[in-house]
């Protein structure tokens, strides 16, 4: 208790909180501020229950927090589990009830946070069935789903996105460095353009590496096009080789096989297909489907945390147990022992759990066994690749094994000879170099005896000559033999074409009947060929002048059609003319006054009527206008004038501006002027109405 306080009043004194409490003073708070201090921890997790308690009822902050504890999934300890003493004690403010709901709350904020804010947009209002009978509630209920669907879609990227570690920092510092490197590459670019600019014929060199710039990239796109067409190649060998593998144990299968075996072998995979389809697969399908639905429930609901998933853990056990119970009474009460269907029963499961136990091992067998041809295949497919040759058939494998036995056999013969002869080596080897030393021995006491006697160097001459006597009999023999070989060679060659002029004697009369026939076949075919030729040319013309008549034909007929169109139009708009003229008559010639307005007649009198009514105001209008152009066209003349005189005496105004007395003297005229101008307007049109009489500036 001491430590949940403690961590309790750390992560108050913290952000966002900064209550600056210690152990007795948060000890020591009273039921309300209590409340208060959970009401503001509620409020920073969700904020709007960023509220004063004091403004509102008890029961309305109970109920608030408890709508918020509830989606949040807060399950009281041990201690409150009674749902209506921990009501109570919230609404009380009870230390036993808070402290342990503070300590929860403080515990994981940040996850609270977010869970409070999808239980915003995540905690579906329950429409009660009777107004989904509507369809317009209907339709609402069903787009206020989908807006629900695509926003747990949009939260789950989001996350993900946080989770990728990507910025939009790391991306700016990305853009902005790609932007300088531009810049830096522009600025190269237009410094080797001045640079190149000075070289003659610049322009055709940039050309020619343009073109070879597009014809490397052609190459290299070539080259992938040659790269991805060998391995199309290569899939294609080697669907060939599986198909070929297939036909080859098909073949070996029907040769080695009768038709009764065949019929039983189908009769029995049409039964363990059927049984797959009819019974295995439909109950996997359902099973498939409910874990499905259970998992989309799941993920409808917002996160839950490991306690959570405990206590629905200890549920589902307690559960499976009063399962079990109910089960086993069930059986005692209405199945006794001494039944006879019971036995049944049992063996009846007993087989179907053997039987599906069979074709669940069935089909694993078939997966394994597809599975490794596969890896045969793959296997076939890299020792193709490596060595280029194929891969060994039952047969040509025992005769490659008997072989393999057999040079095995040899080779370790072969291994015990070189070991008899490497002994024999070592024995020679030894004898060798103790004959050279009995040698030097010898020779170094004839030196001795040959200085003795006054001779010396008498056995290094006579071993010399020995040894060129012995080279010249070598080369001697050598040159014999090499005469000996070159008369036996020519000797050979000389029967050889002999040989082979007896053999190609049949061959070249042969042949020379062969080419006499090729010839006459040659000129037969020429003839015929002259033949086809005039026969074809004679076709072609007639096939020519049967495509022009059928052109012509097709183009008659085309125009026909279109004639035929044409007045089949003609004659619906005639029709339609026709009934209109008789509606018309009909309704012309009715009694009734309003089927009589309806005649298209009546209305264009009306229509008529109207326009003439319009003709005469605007004829009427027209005269008015008439009338009063000339004493217009003089106002404005005046008003002209007077706009003139105006702007003379503005221009005079402001070259005498710094003569008030004469600038005051001037504004009087005129004034005195504007007054005398408009006395004389009204009294020369004071037969005019007011409105038409006084001047543009005081309408």
């Amino acid at each position: 208790m001491g430590d949940q306080m403690q961590f309790i009043v750390e992560k108050l004194n913290q952000e966002p909180f900064r209550k600056n409490y210690n152990l007795i003073s948060f000890d020591s708070l009273e039921s309300v501020q209590l409340l208060q201090l959970l009401n503001d921890v509620l409020g920073e997790i969700d904020p709007k229950h960023a509220v004063d308690i004091r403004e509102e009822l008890p029961e309305q902050t109970a109920k608030r927090m408890l709508s918020l504890l509830g989606i949040l999934k807060y399950k009281p300890p041990g201690n409150v589990s009674d749902l209506s003493a921990f009501r109570q004690g919230l609404v009380t403010g009870s230390k036993p009830v808070i402290h342990p709901l503070l300590h929860w709350l403080l515990q994981r904020t940040h996850e609270l946070k977010k869970r409070a804010y999808l239980a915003r947009f995540l905690v579906k209002l329950e429409v009660p069935a009777e107004f989904l009978q509507d369809d317009t509630v209907a339709d609402i209920n069903k787009q206020y789903e989908e807006l629900m669907e695509a926003f747990k879609n949009l939260h789950k990227e989001y996350e993900h996105l946080k989770i990728s570690g990507l910025s939009t920092a790391e991306i700016r510092r990305d853009i902005s460095a790609m932007e300088e490197e531009k810049d830096q590459l522009v600025k190269r670019v237009e410094r080797l353009k001045k640079r190149v600019e000075t070289v003659q014929n610049h322009q055709r060199m940039l050309e020619i590496a343009r073109q070879l710039r597009l014809e490397k990239e052609r190459e290299e796109s070539l080259a992938q096009q040659k790269q991805e067409q060998k391995s199309q190649l290569f899939h294609a060998e080697q669907r060939l080789q599986r198909a070929q593998l297939q036909l080859k144990e098909m073949q070996d299968a029907v040769a080695d096989s009768k038709p009764e075996s065949l019929m039983k072998k189908l009769e029995e995979e049409i039964n363990f297909n059927s049984y797959l389809v009819t019974e295995k697969m439909p109950r996997e399908l359902e099973s498939k489907k409910a874990s499905v639905y259970l998992l989309q429930k799941v993920v409808a609901e917002p996160a839950m945390t490991q306690s959570d998933l405990t206590a629905l853990q200890s549920e589902i056990n307690e559960v499976n147990a009063q399962m079990n119970q109910l089960t086993e009474k069930r059986m005692m009460k209405y199945e006794p022992t001494d039944s006879k269907f019971s036995m049944y029963r049992q063996q009846a499961s007993i087989i179907s759990r053997k039987k599906e136990a069979k074709a669940e091992e069935l089909q694993a067998a078939k997966e394994e066994m597809s599975r490794l041809e596969r890896q045969v295949q793959q296997r076939s497919s890299q020792a193709h690749e490596l060595e280029g040759s194929e891969i060994l058939t039952e047969d040509e494998l025992k005769q490659y094994v008997n072989k393999l036995r057999s040079k095995n056999t040899l080779y370790k013969k072969k291994r015990l000879e070189i070991a008899e002869i490497t002994a024999e080596y070592g024995i020679l080897q030894r004898t060798e170099e103790l004959l050279k030393q009995r040698h030097e021995a010898i020779q170094q006491q004839l030196q001795v005896i040959e200085e003795k006697k006054g001779i010396s160097g008498y056995s290094y001459t006579q071993e010399e000559l020995e040894r060129v006597s012995a080279v010249k009999s070598e080369m001697d023999e050598m040159k014999g033999q090499t005469l000996d070989n070159m008369s036996e060679m020519v000797k050979k060659l000389n029967a050889v074409v002999a040989e082979k002029k007896a053999s190609l004697a049949p061959v070249i009369k042969e042949l020379r009947q062969l080419r006499q026939k090729c010839q006459e076949l040659t000129q037969e075919c020429d003839e015929k060929k002259i033949q086809y030729d005039s026969c074809a040319a004679g076709l072609e013309s007639n096939r020519s002048a049967l495509e022009q008549e059928v052109k012509g034909l097709l183009e008659a007929c085309a125009q026909e059609e279109s004639n035929y169109r044409y007045i089949h139009c003609m004659r619906r708009t005639l029709e339609v003319q026709l009934q209109r003229a008789k509606e018309e008559m009909k309704a012309y010639v009715s009694p009734d006054p309003q089927e009589r307005r309806k005649a298209i007649r009546e209305q264009y009198t009306r229509m008529i009527l109207e326009q003439e009514n319009l003709g005469k105001k605007l004829r009427e209008k027209q005269k008015v206008v008439r009338e009063s152009h000339g004493p217009n066209m003089k106002q404005r003349k005046m008003w002209q004038d007077f706009e003139q005189l105006m702007e003379c005496k503005r221009e005079c105004f402001q070259k005498q501006q710094n003569q008030a007395a004469i600038g005051q003297v001037i504004q009087e005229g005129v004034l005195q002027f504007l007054y005398s101008i408009w006395f004389w307007w009204i009294n020369k049109e004071s037969n005019r109405p007011v409105c038409e009489a006084s001047p543009p500036l005081f309408q």
